[in-house]
């Protein structure tokens, strides 16, 4: 019962017509739910385990090792110059980040199924929620980053101010590719085993294990599309104190932009079958 004077709020849970824009309100609206998953995810992660959060900074820092064992000590890949621990420290940290969170992300709505067809609230929240939480382990990984710029006395320049534009771009890429693969793998199961290969080719994809300079000018355009180049080679920018790649950041801007913007789209238009596929 209502007493008089007092609003109703209905909320129509019908399927969106055609493409509509995520309702950012509505979100706002449900923020004390999102808080709840995203700290949920970050108890669960590492819960029942021994070392804990220490895992955050052993993943990337046995990564850092062997990648610096096999490519800068064997294969001996030209770096430019940089000490290849300090080169592939400053690319993995975000490569690790981006990878787990989109992992994470295009799993969230199968993995979340149970809830789906018994109560609303907006689904989006599904692929945000481990995009958010990741952020938890990629700021404890920083404590691999520290040292090694200390160790070899790099000092900050005011390169760090296009820090902010990277950290964007670095959350953008697995936001929209979360919400791409999210609504996909409800219908197709394949992504998840796809999702293993997808994240073993992207890492060859972009100069993490090399350096961008080797890529031809014929070429570099194409390649400077791909996000993940605009955020390795910005941070590489930002925090060892180089030139700042444009080349490869302005276009890694558009097309993550594009990402998650396309895949907010499609996300909300396939939000109409979640609930019958499940």
């Amino acid at each position: 019962m209502t007493t008089a004077g007092q609003d109703i709020t209905t909320v129509d849970i019908g399927p969106p017509d055609g493409f509509e824009a995520i309702d950012f309100r509505e979100i706002w609206r449900y923020r004390d739910l999102f808080r709840f998953l995203v700290w949920r995810d970050i108890k669960v992660l590492y819960a029942q385990t021994i070392l804990g959060f220490a895992w955050a900074i052993l993943n990337p820092a046995i990564q850092i090792v062997v990648f610096s064992v096999i490519f800068g000590k064997v294969a001996q890949i030209e770096t430019d110059g940089i000490p290849y621990i300090l080169f592939s420290t400053v690319a993995i940290i975000p490569w690790t980040y981006m990878s787990d969170a989109m992992t994470a992300a295009s799993q969230s709505l199968v993995q979340g199924k149970a809830m789906l067809g018994k109560i609303y609230f907006p689904r989006v929240l599904y692929p945000l929620t481990p995009v958010l939480a990741k952020l938890v382990d990629f700021c404890i990984s920083l404590l691999v980053l520290v040292p090694v710029l200390i160790y070899y006395n790099v000092a900050p320049t005011w390169n760090m101010l296009l820090l902010p534009v990277l950290l964007l771009i670095m959350v953008m890429v697995p936001t929209g590719m979360g919400m791409w693969l999210a609504a996909l793998a409800i219908r197709y199961r394949d992504v998840r085993f796809a999702m293993t290969y997808v994240i073993k080719l992207l890492i060859y994809s972009a100069p993490i294990l090399y350096t961008a300079s080797k890529i031809g000018p014929d070429v570099r355009f194409w390649y400077s599309l791909n996000p993940i180049v605009a955020v390795i080679e910005g941070f590489r920018s930002c925090l060892l104190g180089g030139p700042i790649e444009w080349q490869f950041i302005l276009p890694g801007l558009v097309t993550s932009t594009l990402i998650f913007v396309t895949g907010a789209l499609y996300f909300r238009r396939m939000e109409r079958v979640f609930v019958d596929v499940i």
